[in-house]
């Protein structure tokens, strides 16, 4: 089999990458050091070769903005990257499976439990909505194109090397500046990204759409006394909610660039966890709990 992965240099796609290069062939395409040199946002790729299974893991990682440029950004990269990828495709010749590494963020959700599937698409973000419209296209392209279509949701996503939140949180551990607001009680969904790139085999034969998580899904404190001791740092400390809640209206003042605000102690303080009970059912699906497996090196 030959598999190709669109951003397989980035922080999931290398994880791709380790995993199936084991037993198969495995081409990269990526703005440097790939083996198909592109822009998606840009160009239309033209490809050489048939492959069995594209994974698409390229696009514009979450932010939160309101920034009009930012929200052309995430449509250039997401939406129209898409777009190019799979005019490439046809041009050459369609896969048999094609996998597309989406986020939970398509909810549109700051607050929930074990929500499911089923759940209407509500973002009004940028990010969100531009994978709405990426997994709208794909699903289209698919069933037109007689592709098994696989539409992976992912949440916080832990490994070696993270990037965003996490990869903030390790920073601000081995600094000495992180804290948990309200003791850090609220649940969060998470996943390993080694063990996103071993289902990958599995869920490639079967096409849907899933969730995945650790099934555990830690809460903030635990996650960040996890990496504090890993790391040989003292307990990080507490802010207490009243405090929080003053430093957040402060924060409003500001808008999206502070480092607390009303919005973002809504989400800090609110459980929000996904249901990965289809992927357990339909391809075997069975994690690590990111507690267990998340190893700092």
């Amino acid at each position: 089999m030959k598999f190709l992965i669109t951003g397989g240099n980035g922080f999931l796609g290398k994880y791709f990458y380790k995993e199936l290069i084991k037993a198969f062939q495995v081409y990269k395409l990526g703005r440097k050091n790939a083996d198909y040199k592109c822009d998606l946002s840009k160009e239309i790729p033209d490809f050489n070769l048939f492959f069995d299974c594209v994974i698409h893991a390229s696009g514009l990682a979450h932010t939160v903005s309101n920034n009009a440029l930012d929200k052309d950004l995430f449509f250039q990269a997401n939406v129209e990257g898409t777009r190019n990828l799979l005019l490439g495709l046809e041009k050459y010749k369609v896969p048999k499976s094609f996998i597309f590494i989406s986020s939970v963020s398509v909810y549109g959700l700051t607050s929930g439990i074990l929500i499911n599937e089923k759940a209407n698409l509500l973002a009004k973000d940028p990010y969100g909505k531009s994978k709405i419209e990426a997994e709208e296209l794909i699903k289209l392209w698919c069933e037109n194109n007689n592709v098994i279509c696989t539409i992976l949701r992912l949440p916080l996503v832990v490994g070696g090397g993270a990037p965003g939140n996490l990869g903030s949180m390790l920073i601000a551990i081995k600094r000495g500046y992180y804290f948990n607001i309200g003791a850090g009680k609220a649940k969060k969904s998470m996943v390993l990204a080694e063990d996103v790139a071993k289902v990958i085999l599995k869920a490639l034969e079967i096409g849907g759409v899933y969730n995945l998580t650790d099934g555990y899904h830690p809460s903030f404190s635990e996650l960040s006394y996890h990496i504090s001791k890993q790391l040989g740092k003292k307990k990080p400390l507490n802010m207490p909610l009243w405090l929080a809640k003053i430093a957040s209206r402060l924060g409003d003042l500001f808008g999206i660039i502070a480092p607390l605000n009303t919005i973002k102690m809504k989400k800090i303080t609110s459980d929000l966890t996904f249901d990965d009970s289809k992927a357990r059912q339909t391809f075997g699906w069975n994690p690590i709990n990111v507690l267990e497996g998340f190893k700092i090196y």
